[in-house]
C-alpha cells in the first residue's frame, strides 16, 4: 500500500541538473534517469528531447521538466 505522498508524486520525465563550471558552462539533462547529454542552453534541451522522440516540450510544466539549481534562464554559475 502507497501513501498519500507517495501516489501525489510523479517525477518529470525530463530532468536539468545545475550549471557545472566549465568553459563553455553547461548543465547535464536526464529522461527518465538516464544521461542524455549535455545543454549549453534551452535550445540544446529541446535538441536532446527531440533525439530522444519528444518532438514538443513544454520547458515551463513542471510535470515534464525538472529544473535542479535554478530555472531555465540559468546558464552560469
Amino acid at each position: 500500500m502507497t501513501s498519500d505522498a507517495q501516489e501525489a508524486f510523479h517525477p518529470a520525465p525530463i530532468l536539468v541538473l545545475g550549471v557545472v563550471p566549465d568553459d563553455p558552462p553547461y548543465r547535464l539533462v536526464e529522461f527518465n534517469g538516464e544521461i542524455a547529454g549535455r545543454a549549453y542552453d534551452v535550445l540544446d534541451v529541446i535538441k536532446l528531447a527531440r533525439r530522444k522522440g519528444i518532438p514538443h516540450v513544454d520547458l515551463d510544466d513542471p510535470a515534464v521538466v525538472r529544473w535542479v539549481g535554478g530555472g531555465k534562464y540559468k546558464w552560469v554559475v
